[in-house]
């Protein structure tokens, strides 16, 4: 029953009430005049209006009786109100129980609704839990998945080469050595393969501590791009640094965030060597420090950039042999930024794809 009914029938039963009890009292006025003849109306009149007024008698005489039946029909209503709303409180807790409805009821009516709030947040704590569940053995069985499938492709080949190799399916050592240094370089795919898989994993579990000191980020770029020069020669590319004549310094852990710089390096000259050029890019902004890592490739498809740093994602071009990495080393280089209370970003149009990493400035340091 709505409020607005409740209070209709409430001053509907008080107000009939009070007149009932009013004609009532006139009746037994009556009867009292014929029980005792003696007394007249007159006599009675003289001695209200001379010892309590008129017309406050009517007063004195309503006003109490409209109060009391007031009060009591409107607890009559509270509790008929309680009790009809607990039922329906049991019985809504029932059809959660059962998944059909989702939130209780609440209403205004003391602690039967601090009662229905209370379960309407356990409720919607539980179906949190429930979905967090569901999602962790989703990650589970998307893990052992794209597991399943990195470490088979290596794993064939290896066995494919090693094969030909114990059946005498060669035609001279030429041919021989080629077997075996495929079976080697796939050997090295999967050997980055579990240890990309084993650092997420730590870093998943927040296993890995960070173990921070002042760096120069400007020396560490250098060090990062020096250490690519055969790659990058191999590749037909060239790495620019440019930090505009200054120092960046940060407070963060080298080891970790080197990882960082060289999974973006690594990522560029895969996917971008027909630009021919890495870009880096460093520069302070407010209390940051901002550091963009630039190649002039093919771009990524705009569905795929919101997935990019995504465990086990990969763009569907980057599916070869030849070029596809595990998928994890751009997670990885996200939890390492995130554990630096920093970001990472990456936007990629036909002219370039740059991914950008926010770091707190150490302001001591660079003054």
């Amino acid at each position: 029953m709505k409020a607005s009914l409740r209070f209709v029938t409430w001053l509907f039963w008080t107000i009939v009430t009070s007149l009932v009890s009013l004609l009532l009292l006139v009746f037994l006025a009556k009867l009292f005049y014929v029980m005792f003849p003696d007394i007249t109306l007159y006599s009675i009149l003289t001695w209200i209006n001379y010892n309590i007024g008129f017309p406050e008698v009517y007063y004195y005489a309503g006003v109490p009786l409209l109060l009391l039946f007031a009060l009591y029909f409107y607890r009559r209503s509270a509790r008929r109100h309680e009790k009809k709303y607990l039922q329906q409180l049991i019985e809504e807790v029932h059809q959660v129980e059962e998944g059909s409805v989702t939130k209780i009821t609440i209403e205004n009516v003391g602690q039967l609704g601090q009662l229905a709030t209370d379960i309407n947040r356990m409720v919607d704590r539980i179906r949190i839990s429930m979905e967090e569940e569901r999602r962790a053995e989703q990650t589970k069985n998307e893990l052992v998945t794209n597991v399943s499938h990195d470490l088979r492709t290596p794993l064939t080949s290896i066995t494919g080469y090693l094969g030909l190799i114990e059946q005498d399916k060669y035609r001279d050592e030429v041919e021989l050595r080629y077997y075996v240094n495929m079976a080697y370089e796939e050997s090295i795919r999967l050997k980055q393969l579990l240890q990309d898989l084993f650092e997420y994993t730590r870093l998943q579990n927040k296993e890995m501590q960070l173990v921070k000191n002042r760096i120069n980020l400007v020396e560490m770029m250098h060090q990062i791009t020096a250490h690519f020069g055969w790659e990058l020669q191999e590749h037909g590319m060239e790495c620019r640094v440019f930090m505009g004549g200054q120092q960046l310094f940060i407070i963060a852990d080298g080891d970790k965030l080197r990882r960082v710089y060289e999974n973006l390096i690594t990522n560029a000259i895969r996917y971008g060597s027909e630009g021919k050029y890495i870009d880096i890019r460093g520069r302070v902004e407010g209390r940051e420090v901002i550091t963009e890592v630039i190649n002039y490739g093919e771009p990524i498809p705009e569905a795929d950039l919101p997935h990019l740093f995504d465990r086990f994602y990969r763009v569907e071009k980057s599916r070869s042999t030849h070029t596809g990495g595990s998928g994890i080393g751009l997670a990885i280089a996200k939890h390492i930024v995130d554990l630096h209370h920093g970001s990472i970003t990456v936007e990629s149009d036909e002219g370039r794809t740059m991914f950008t990493v926010r770091l707190r400035l150490d302001t001591e340091s660079s003054l």
